[in-house]
This record gives structure tokens, C-alpha cells and sequence, in this order.
């Protein structure tokens, strides 16, 4: 796994991510204890609201800024949102009021919107190589992993000495960071083959995503990680510190268990991927979500909490990490930027649902039967994902093109077979509107 580092423009990438969620991971800490300061108990209906807001900006800023992100080179694109996001944690610690939590939430993750997509569809074309982008995707999970397990417990050393408001400066000083590191190599910026409006450009990484079975049942699968994660992202606080009456050190060891888990499923996957589908391992890990959310209820103390959240997190990654070989298999080069935007944009649109869905229903039913929801959530969503992503799912699919000429370029450059089929390796796109039904 570790040879994929010996790219250099990928090390600095993986860094640049790396150190960005350390400092993520510290806010989010600090943010659910600041949610709690000004709240009190109500805290996972604020938190659950503050990341709605989160949601929001994800679902309408992402599809707009991979427009325009092709208009950009991408060195400086994302140079800048890190100045951006950077500028913005600096005026958190200053929070007194509620609103301005709000306010403060979407213009850091409006940033955030026009980043990732554009991080994460850069990867496959630094490298090309299956095996080594897979490499790439566990390593990346396990950056992502720093949020909830390093960082963390990071936070729970530094909330010994400092309050928590002094924990968004690791944020700025990540953020910082990143915008160095990506400063320091040369990335490559595909540019579209066809010219296009903005509004075409906005919207067709959208329909190029819900053209396509094997991503129709993405979308479903993100159902069941929006449940059971907004489940552990919003409550924990409330579990521990209302539920349990434990202290902040111990909400951060809780967010360390589910990441614990998350990171050893990362590590597990490039070998497991190896011999098992990608559709497999993601179904899989859904069902441990589910099974997850049905359980919780019996969670009476941090003893059995962290266990819980251990094993949520190692569904969660296992649901989570094979995403960009799902993307970068369903896509020519050019439109991977679109069609990751449209996945961090639908992804989020799930999240936007389970946020608040979590906090107002812990704040008023309780946590019983907040987790019991989750659960039925999560099962539906992988039976639907079952059923929309079909098993046999090859990347060569036969096809027959009614609307080409007999001599068209395109048709000529694959043999006919004996029905007027031919058969390449299949992705949505201006020739191929809409996927073959199965002969």
C-alpha cells in the first residue's frame, strides 16, 4: 500500500489532506462542545442544525464550483479555498451567539464544497493505475480517519491545559498547511472535449451519475452512511456528557472508537477488494451500519458505546472507501470532476436529511428511538441498493446504437457482432445517453 507514496505529487497531496483534517477534526470537537456551552442539553438539536446548514452549502455549491472549476487550473483553485476556509475557522473561537454559528458553518463549508471534489477527482488522474488509485483510497481514508481517531485524541491532551475554543487554531493552522503542500506540486487540469454552457456544465455530472446503475446504488448506500454516521456525529456529545454524565475528554475517546474502526476496515480493503466486488464489500458494510443502529439502544454506558461506534466505524469505511473506484470506472477523464461533484453533492443531500433527522429526534423522542429509526434507514437503503446495483455489473457492455451511422467514427472503431452489437468498455456520456438494457 505504502509504495503509492513514492509519488511525489501524491505524498504531497496525502499530507495536504492529512494535516487539513487534523485541523477539521479538532473543530468538530470543539464545535459540539461549543453547540453544548450555548445550549446545554438542546446541544445535538443546535449541532444537528449547524450541520444541516453544512448540508446545504455542500448540495448547492458543489455542482457550481466543478463548473467553474473547469475554467481554473486547479493548483490555484484549491490554494485559494484553503485561504478561504483558513480565514474562516479564525473567526470561530470568537462566537457568542448561536446565529453566528450558522452563519460561520456555511461560508467554511461553501469553501469546503468547491475543495473536495475538485481534491478527490485529481487523485485518479495523478494516478492512472487501478491498483495503485486503490492504494491511493485506502490511504485517503485513512486521512480521513485522523479526523475521528488522531484528532480526537488530540483534542482530548490539548482539553487538559486549553479551553476548547483555542482548538479551532489547529484548524486555521491546517488549513494553512494544505494550501502549502498543494502549492508545492504542479497538478494536472484535464480540460473538457466539448465546449458548454455553465448550466450544462453545472448539471451533468448530476445525470451522468443518475444514468448509471452501479452509482443509482451508490446513492442509496449513502442513505445508510448518512443514518448511522449523523447518528454518531450529532448524539455522542449527548450520550456521553447528558446520557452518561462523563466529561469532554470522554465525548473525544467515544469519536476515537469510530474511528479506530473506520481506519482498520481502510487498511483491510486493498487486499480485501483484491477478491471480493466492490458491490459486495459496500453492501456488506451497509449491513453492519444497519445491525449498528438496531443495537444502540443497549449502549448504557461508554463501556459499551466504544465497542458500538467501533463497529460502525469499520462499516462505515468499508461502505465508504471503494466510492472513487466506482467514480473513476463510470467516467471518461474529462467528466471525473463533475461526476465526483455530483457524489459529494447527492452524498451530502442524504446527510442534509439525517442531520437535523438525528438531532431533532434525540432533543424530542430520545436516543432510543432515534437509534431504531437509523436502523430501519440503513436497512432500507441497502435493499434498494441491492435491487438498482446489479450484480453482474462488467465495464465492457455490448450495446447498439440506433441514432449513429453505419460509418460513424465511433461504430466503426469496435466490431459489429452478428445482432449489430458492439461492446467497449461503457460509461455515460454524449454518445451513450443511457445505459444499455442486459440482452
Amino acid at each position: 500500500m505504502l509504495g503509492v507514496l513514492a509519488n511525489r505529487t501524491y505524498r504531497h497531496l496525502l499530507l495536504a489532506q492529512a494535516v487539513s483534517l487534523v485541523g477539521t477534526g479538532l473543530a468538530t470537537v470543539a464545535l459540539g462542545l461549543l453547540a453544548f456551552d450555548l445550549a446545554g442539553d438542546r446541544a445535538g438539536a443546535v449541532l444537528g442544525t449547524a450541520l444541516a446548514i453544512k448540508m446545504i452549502a455542500y448540495v448547492g455549491v458543489a455542482p457550481v464550483a466543478a463548473a467553474f472549476a473547469e475554467r481554473l487550473p486547479r493548483r490555484t483553485m484549491l490554494v485559494a479555498l484553503d485561504l478561504v476556509r483558513a480565514a474562516v475557522a479564525l473567526a470561530l473561537p470568537f462566537v457568542t451567539e448561536i446565529w453566528q454559528v450558522y452563519l460561520l458553518i456555511f461560508l467554511l463549508q461553501s469553501a469546503s464544497a468547491g475543495f473536495t471534489p475538485t481534491f478527490q477527482a485529481t487523485i485518479p488522474d495523478v494516478l492512472p493505475d487501478e491498483r495503485d488509485y486503490t492504494n491511493a483510497l485506502s490511504l485517503s481514508r485513512l486521512g480521513y480517519d485522523l479526523e475521528s481517531l488522531i484528532s480526537p485524541m488530540l483534542a482530548a491532551a490539548l482539553l487538559t491545559v486549553i479551553s476548547f475554543h483555542s482548538l479551532f487554531a489547529g484548524t486555521v493552522v491546517g488549513f494553512l498547511l494544505s494550501g502549502s503542500l498543494v502549492l508545492s506540486v504542479r497538478l494536472p487540469s484535464p480540460k473538457p472535449a466539448t465546449p458548454r454552457g455553465i448550466w450544462d456544465r453545472t448539471a451533468r455530472g448530476i445525470r451522468l451519475y443518475l444514468a448509471t446503475p452501479r452509482l443509482r446504488g451508490l446513492l442509496a448506500l449513502n442513505v445508510a452512511v448518512a443514518a448511522a454516521g449523523a447518528m454518531v456525529i450529532v448524539n455522542t456529545v449527548v450520550l456521553v456528557k447528558s446520557a452518561f454524565g462523563l466529561g469532554d475528554a470522554d465525548v473525544a475517546f467515544a469519536l476515537a472508537a469510530f474511528g479506530a474502526g473506520s481506519m482498520v476496515a481502510a487498511l483491510a480493503l486493498p487486499r480485501l477488494l483484491e477478491r471480493v466486488q466492490d458491490r459486495r464489500a459496500m453492501l456488506a458494510g451497509a449491513g453492519i451500519l444497519a445491525t449498528g443502529m438496531l443495537v444502540g439502544p443497549i449502549a448504557s454506558d461508554l463501556a459499551s458505546l466504544t465497542p458500538l461506534w467501533f463497529l460502525i466505524g469499520l462499516g462505515y469505511s468499508l461502505t465508504q472507501t471503494p466510492t472513487g473506484r466506482l467514480l473513476r470506472r463510470s467516467a471518461h477523464t474529462e467528466d471525473r470532476p463533475a461526476l465526483f461533484a455530483a457524489q459529494f453533492a447527492l452524498s451530502h443531500a442524504c446527510w442534509l436529511v439525517t442531520y437535523p433527522l438525528a438531532g431533532r429526534l434525540g432533543t424530542t423522542v430520545g436516543l432510543e428511538v432515534t437509534f431504531l429509526v437509523m436502523a430501519v434507514l440503513s436497512a432500507v437503503a441497502v435493499l434498494v441498493a441491492s435491487r438498482l446495483w446489479p450484480a453482474a455489473d462488467p465495464d465492457v457492455v455490448p450495446h447498439v446504437h440506433t441514432d449513429l451511422e453505419a460509418g460513424d467514427a465511433h461504430v466503426s472503431a469496435t466490431p459489429l457482432d452478428e445482432t449489430g452489437r458492439h461492446a467497449h468498455p461503457f460509461v455515460i456520456d454524449d454518445q451513450h445517453p443511457i445505459w444499455p438494457r442486459p440482452a
